[in-house]
């Protein structure tokens, strides 16, 4: 009986031993990992807070026929080794920024000359560290769409004060909000965003070829759809429609070369004929006379359209009719429906209206590609069952001469898009010749059920042209005294600025009553417009700040500090922009400015047509809506970083931007390190030239220029 106790007592002991030891082991592997965590963390902040991981400055004559992209870590030139303890040492307080702007930007910029040439040597790769970026977790919470289904700060962490912008390049101070936006989104899901790789993979090899289309170097993606069989027009699609794949191919230059454009303002009156050469053009300029081919130019004689009378005959008689309308003052905004000679935009840019010209590529001329070339503002997108992508009540007037538009069909859907984007108390010009009595009893009848005001009809004797000019009420009140509610008025959740791959809504949006709501009160008179800020608009002083941050750094950084030859520059686009303070800056370059609102990002578009400005909503995972070699200079300040892996893949941007920008043109791109990277080598392998590059904490920026090369 006394067997069992000492048995029972070794159990115990035992057990007692092997809890000691599982104890032991947890408590050393809990050591390692807190050890192995404190290691960890400091080699990430000793990466990221020192430029010792910074790619090189580059040299404007480096150039590099065999790109490619691969990953590893940059061995130190001798003579950054004695350098480098009093870099990281440098950079470690990050309490001392105004030390760093001094120092930073003396060590770290270059815009090629001999002093680059020397350290040039032996650097043809672009290496990153491959960094990820935070992947969103469902709808992209902290951005909101061009919908505005939320409101967020219209700064979008642009000009957070007045602090530092006086300093030359401050890329601190243009830092992306999605810094923020990433941790507080974390915060209220309670879930760690997890690393999916960098936007560009650092270790692609990209080779190019010519895409071989039936529009050839006219190319737009989503409107030029090649078709089986049928016509040659039946590659061209009365609707925006994107291949599902974006194209990463490369669009040719015209088939009799390419010239240098023709600089402004003298590209008002000539181009050169090759840069726009299509298969129909040379027919339609036989027969018309508003446009003369001389030698290797198309010429515009001045005051040549193809109305009797001259253009400013039927500017002045619009004037004399409706004597509110006052150009360049009471109108700053017009959308020119439909291309015909561009002369209408040409006159009026004398008197300060800007005109955005609709062009409708339904027509095989492309005669809004000749107003581009020219310098006028123009976007092309089909007008059938989508909305236009601007935001409601938004342009002064709309003018629509011989269009060719049947407004009254289907329902009047394309004339209740018109009274969507037009401003309350905005003005229809309508001109046409000789229509049928049918087709005027129609309009009579469509303009009265969405009670707009005929204010003026009138046959010019000269020119033999009928002009209506139309005017949409100011207020809901006249809509209640509708006998027949058709079209009916649309319902109160329903978005009219929900523009971008919505269809046509067959309904009247109510207009807003309120002091705080956008429409109520006419702009200011041009330029007052451009700064004063209405009651609607919330956080004025922050808009005001981000008018200062840009005015800062495009007059000390963009234009003297990049050796971009300003002259030549004339179509400008911002492929993020946010209030437009980008565009203001450049005003007194008499440049014009297309600025882009992406989808996915706050819609602060209505502030920019609010200030005189004009712009489109687009999402750049798809091609935007121009022909080739339409700009001049691309800016993208964040765009890539807010893109956060969304468009697949993402290297179709790249190729979207070298599409849309001139031989020659410019690029300025601001953004996280490890995006600019391996952004250098694509447009190293793209033979882009890379004019500077600027690295300071986190943040770069770089200007890249287009050659003529194609593969």
């Amino acid at each position: 009986m006394a067997v069992p106790v000492p048995k029972s007592g070794r159990q115990a002991k035992r057990s007692y031993g092997f809890c000691v030891k599982m104890t032991a082991v947890a408590v050393l592997g809990l050591c390692f990992m807190l050890i192995w965590s404190m290691f960890s963390s400091s080699s990430v902040v000793s990466q990221r807070s020192t430029f010792g991981e910074f790619s090189e400055p580059v040299s404007t004559n480096g150039k590099v026929f065999q790109p490619q992209i691969h990953s590893g870590k940059k061995e130190p030139r001798k003579d950054q080794v004695n350098k480098e303890d009093e870099k990281s040492k440098f950079e470690s307080d990050l309490g001392e920024r105004d030390k760093k702007k001094a120092n930073g930007s003396e060590s770290f910029v270059q815009k090629g000359g001999k002093e680059a040439s020397n350290e040039e040597k032996g650097h043809g790769s672009v290496e990153s560290e491959g960094e990820g970026l935070p992947k969103e977790d469902g709808g992209e919470k902290e951005e909101v769409d061009a919908n505005g289904k939320e409101e967020e700060d219209a700064v979008d962490g642009e000009g957070k004060g007045t602090e530092g912008l006086e300093e030359d390049v401050e890329l601190s101070d243009g830092v992306d909000v999605n810094q923020e936006d990433e941790s507080d989104d974390s915060k209220s899901t309670g879930k760690n965003k997890k690393d999916i790789g960098p936007l560009f993979d650092p270790k692609a090899h990209y080779t190019w070829k010519l895409c071989s289309t039936r529009s050839k170097y006219n190319y737009i993606p989503c409107i030029d759809v090649e078709s089986t069989g049928g016509r040659l027009q039946s590659y061209r699609h009365h609707e925006r429609s994107c291949p599902r794949t974006p194209p990463t191919c490369l669009v040719p230059l015209p088939h009799e070369g390419y010239g240098t454009p023709v600089r402004w303002p003298e590209s008002k009156l000539k181009i050169l004929y090759k840069n726009v050469g299509h298969p129909k053009l040379a027919d339609f300029v036989k027969k018309q006379s508003w446009v003369v081919e001389i030698g290797e130019y198309l010429t515009f004689p001045q005051n040549h359209t193809e109305l009797k009378g001259g253009i400013m005959h039927y500017l002045e008689s619009i004037e004399e009719m409706v004597p509110d309308i006052e150009w360049g003052k009471n109108i700053r905004l017009v959308l020119d429906i439909g291309c015909t000679d561009s002369s209408f935009a040409a006159t009026l840019l004398d008197k300060d209206v800007l005109t955005l010209t609709l062009g409708l590529k339904d027509d095989l001329v492309d005669l809004a590609q000749v107003a581009l070339e020219r310098g006028f503002p123009a976007v092309v997108s089909p007008f059938e069952n989508r909305r236009l992508p601007f935001p409601s009540s938004v342009f002064d007037a709309i003018h629509c001469g011989e269009c060719h538009i049947h407004w009254h069909s289907n329902g009047g859907k394309l004339f209740l898009e018109m009274n969507r984007v037009l401003r309350p108390g905005g003005y229809f010009i309508l001109s046409t010749q000789h229509d049928s009595i049918e087709v005027e009893e129609a309009m009579s009848t469509l303009t009265a059920s969405i009670c707009w005001n005929i204010l003026a009809h009138k046959t010019d004797e000269i020119s033999d042209i009928g002009v209506k000019i139309y005017q949409k009420p100011a207020s809901n009140d006249i809509y209640k005294l509708r006998r027949k509610k058709d079209p009916p008025l649309c319902k109160e959740n329903e978005n009219p600025d929900a523009a971008w791959n919505n269809p046509i809504k067959s309904c009247l949006h109510t207009i807003p009553s309120s002091i705080e709501q956008r429409g109520t009160e006419w702009p200011e008179e041009w330029p007052k417009r451009l700064e004063t800020y209405p009651d609607w608009m919330n956080n004025k002083e922050k808009l005001i700040a981000d008018t200062l941050h840009w005015k800062a750094i495009v007059d000390k950084s963009y234009l003297s500090g990049m050796d971009i030859d300003w002259s030549n520059i004339r179509n400008v686009m911002d492929m993020k922009a946010i209030n437009g303070g980008f565009a203001a800056a450049l005003l007194e370059k008499k440049v014009w400015v297309m600025n882009v609102i992406p989808v996915h990002a706050p819609d602060t578009l209505p502030i920019i047509f609010e200030r005189g400005l004009v712009g489109v909503y687009h999402d750049w995972c798809e091609s935007f809506g121009t022909y080739p070699r339409s700009y001049d200079l691309l800016h993208a300040d964040h765009l890539f970083s807010r893109l956060k892996n969304r468009c697949k893949p993402p290297i179709a941007i790249i190729v979207e931007m070298d599409r849309i920008v001139r031989p020659g043109g410019w690029a300025i791109i601001r953004d996280k390190v490890e995006i600019l990277d391996p952004l250098e080598g694509i447009f190293r392998s793209l033979h882009w030239e890379i004019r500077m590059t600027y690295y300071q904490e986190k943040e770069g920026l770089m200007c890249v220029q287009k050659t003529i090369w194609r593969p």
